[in-house]
This record gives structure tokens, C-alpha cells and sequence, in this order.
């Protein structure tokens, strides 16, 4: 049995508390012979530049690039508002996404049954939701230039940030978007403001060109990024597959996260090309959640969506379906219990802290297996 080996980190804030729920898991599938699981660990993020004054150091990020997949907690907090721009708890993040061309992020936003009480939105837009936000992770204006601040005098400043994309860019996330369709209800929603945007303009070229020559199977329909949010809202089951650039991606998954009840819900992938000689690919995963520095330490924090994203790395970077699909179901198992972490509460239910409900899951884990 091959042995994967796996770099965490567990960042700032509430990231070791679910951290520490993956590590649960994992010693448990170690013994179980569920695979064969070596890790390693890092720091990153706020600790990071408390430790070693950079939000992430060369030498993690030699062990992100020689492991299998990184798994990845959470970055920042208020304590590190004012250090430098270059070395913020964020910039570690970046680093790792840019340096290791992580260039397509998966967002699931899946709504168990258990919880479609929790969402915002009436029970039956809701139930049995199922849908990938897909964002283009290492272009667009967070990494544009120019990017910059500048005085014009007279108490008055200009600060501008650069939207670029190349068509080579769109191109490859557009692929990522179409292959994930095929394996699912085969349809794919493009969004972009080409009615404002240059950059709009050209994605909604590139895609409509890829499909054509590539992925004619597949259906396509493309939407104005903020009409797509309207209607994320109103009849968001309408979707499948939705593909769009980092800014837009970056807040359309939070609007679809929400749909499912909780941040703290909710697993991501961000995958790099797959090299031809390995045929392996560059792989983080991580809560879709932040730090929550409010709760740290309280026992408080949600380790569903920190396990999520471990069984998306079984699914993505190792192939092993089966097992990503036990641990989806062990989750779904441990709320139809009735067990809850502080975010999802509802009335009736078992309060649980992190670890009563990671060790929850691995408990439905040994009744699925056996």
C-alpha cells in the first residue's frame, strides 16, 4: 500500500483545534489499515511571523512542495492587523497558492439534511443542495500589478489594484469546470461582468471556445456575476458546476456557503496542473472558514468542514472515493444524530465541543466500516 505523505498546517486561531480532529482521523485510519498516512508539520500564517517575522519560512514551503497534499487550518487574526503588509498572516496563504500554481479552487456547498433547518433560506430551496463553486485561485486582481498606494498630496490618496487574465488561465480552470460537470449533472455557469469588464469580456470568450471545441456535452449558460449572487439566494439548486475568477469566487462561495447554515460547514480544494511525468498534481485543502479568533480555545469551533477537506483529499489527490465517501457519510451520521457545535445549534439538539464531535465522527467511521 503506497504511503502518502502529509504536510499540515494548522495556522492560527481555532486551525490547531480542528486540526487536531484530523489528526484523530488519521491515526485511526493508520490502525485501521485505511491507508497509509505519514505527516509532517509546519507553521504558517500569524505564528509564523511571531516565530520567525514571515507569515511562512522557505523551508515549509520546501515541505509543502515535496508533499503528497498539505493540509491546511486557518490564518490571522486581530493580533496581527498592524505588521507589514509583505508578511500579514494572509501572505503566507498567497505564497503557498502561488508558488505551488494551486490554480483551481473547489468549493462544495453541500447541504445535509439534518442541518436545512440551519440555513437562512426556507427548507426547500435548500434541502439537498449540491453544487461546486470552482474559482480561479492564482490571477485576477489579487495578484494583478500594478497594485499599489499612492500620496497625491493634499490629504489625498490613489489606491489601485490590477484585474489581469490570459487566456492560457481561463482556459485551464474553464477544463477543471467541465471535467467536474461531466462526472456530475453535467452543467457548467459561468459568471463574470463582461458588461463592465475587459477582463469579463475575455472570460466570457475563452469559455465559450473551450466548450466548443472541447466540451460540447456539457451544457453551458453564462450569467452576470451579480445577477448569478441574486439568484444563488433565490433558487440556488438551479446550479451544478458555477466557474468565475478569484475576486468573484472569493465571495460567491461565502454567499453559497451560508446557504448550507455555517462557514464551519463547508471543505475546499485548491488543485495545481497535473504533471505529465507523475501524473500527481499539487493539492491543499482547507475550511472554507477562517481563524475565528474569537472562539479559539473555547472548544467551540466546527471540525466538520477541517475533516471535509481531508476527504476531499482523499477523493482528489489519492484516489480513494471509497473512503472520502465513508467519512461524508460518518459526518451525516453524527449530525442525524442530533449532535451540534455551537455555530449550527438548534433547538432539541446535543451541544458537542470540537472534539466531542471529531471523535463523533471517527465513532460513525468504526459502525460504517464494520
Amino acid at each position: 500500500m503506497a504511503t502518502h505523505n502529509l504536510l499540515l498546517l494548522p495556522g492560527d486561531g481555532i486551525g490547531p483545534e480542528v486540526m487536531a480532529e484530523v489528526k484523530k482521523l488519521i491515526g485511526w485510519m493508520n490502525s485501521h489499515k485505511m491507508g497509509t498516512f505519514e505527516t509532517d508539520e509546519g507553521l504558517v500564517g500569524g505564528c509564523c511571523y511571531d516565530v520567525h517575522g514571515v507569515a511562512v519560512t522557505d523551508e515549509t514551503m520546501a515541505k509543502a512542495n515535496a508533499a503528497d497534499a498539505i493540509i491546511f487550518g486557518a490564518v490571522g487574526g486581530p493580533k496581527w492587523d498592524k505588521v507589514p503588509y509583505d508578511v500579514r498572516p494572509e501572505a503566507g496563504l498567497l505564497r503557498l497558492r502561488k508558488d505551488l500554481a494551486l490554480f483551481a479552487n473547489i468549493r462544495p456547498a453541500i447541504c445535509y439534511p439534518a442541518l436545512a433547518d440551519s440555513s437562512s433560506l426556507k427548507r426547500e430551496f435548500v434541502d439537498g443542495l449540491d453544487i461546486i463553486i470552482l474559482r480561479e485561485l492564482t490571477g485576477g486582481v489579487y495578484f494583478g500589478e500594478p497594485k499599489t498606494i499612492t500620496d497625491l498630496g493634499n490629504g489625498q490618496k490613489r489606491a489601485i489594484d490590477t484585474q489581469v487574465y490570459d487566456t492560457y488561465e481561463i482556459e485551464r480552470i474553464s477544463r477543471v469546470a467541465f471535467e467536474l460537470a461531466r462526472k456530475r449533472r453535467n452543467k457548467v455557469t459561468s459568471m463574470e461582468k463582461r458588461n463592465v469588464m475587459k477582463s469579463g469580456v475575455l472570460w466570457n470568450e475563452v469559455v465559450t471556445q473551450v466548450h466548443a471545441r472541447e466540451f460540447k456535452d456539457v451544457q453551458l449558460e453564462h450569467q452576470l456575476a451579480d445577477a448569478g449572487a441574486m439568484q444563488l439566494v433565490r433558487n440556488p439548486k438551479q446550479f451544478d458546476v458555477i466557474v468565475t475568477d478569484n475576486l468573484f469566487g472569493d465571495v460567491l462561495s461565502d454567499v453559497a456557503a451560508m446557504l448550507t447554515g455555517s462557514l464551519g460547514m463547508l471543505p475546499s480544494a485548491s488543485l495545481g496542473e497535473v504533471d505529465p511525468k507523475t501524473k500527481k498534481r499539487k493539492a491543499l485543502y482547507e475550511p472554507v472558514h477562517g481563524s475565528a479568533p474569537d472562539i479559539a480555545g473555547k472548544g467551540m469551533a466546527n471540525p466538520i468542514a477541517m475533516i471535509a477537506s481531508f476527504a476531499m483529499a482523499l477523493r482528489y489527490s489519492f484516489g480513494m472515493g471509497k473512503e472520502a465517501d465513508l467519512i461524508d457519510a460518518a459526518i451525516a451520521a453524527a449530525l442525524a444524530r442530533g449532535l451540534r457545535t455551537t455555530d449550527i445549534k438548534s433547538e432539541g439538539c446535543n451541544l458537542v465541543s470540537t472534539s466531542e464531535m471529531g471523535a463523533a465522527i471517527v465513532a460513525e467511521m468504526e459502525k460504517l466500516a464494520a
